[in-house]
């Protein structure tokens, strides 16, 4: 499963992967997610499977989404939000 992280840069946003030999830079956070979202979509109508990650500024995980290839061919890829995992707090009697 490939990975693409949305990620700060001083002075921008850097979208990273495993995929491409560098990173690719943009001035605005929404620019770096569009895409990082057309290129996951891409990788996924290709039939691979996909982990996107877009940080905030401050490097914590904002959102996390994994997007599915269709399974009609005619279908468009599944974009899923993945929930963040908590642990329960349990307090001792």
């Amino acid at each position: 499963m490939e990975k693409i992280v949305v990620e700060p840069l001083s002075g921008g946003w850097a979208v990273r992967s495993d995929i491409m030999d560098n990173a690719m830079v943009f001035r605005s956070g929404s620019a770096a997610e569009d895409a990082a979202r057309t290129l996951a979509l891409r990788l996924a109508r290709a039939g691979e499977p996909v982990k996107l990650h877009l940080r905030l500024r401050n490097s914590a995980i904002e959102a996390r989404f994994i997007c599915l290839p269709p399974v009609d061919p005619d279908a468009p890829p599944n974009l899923l939000p993945i929930p963040e995992a908590r642990t329960p707090d349990f307090e001792h009697a």
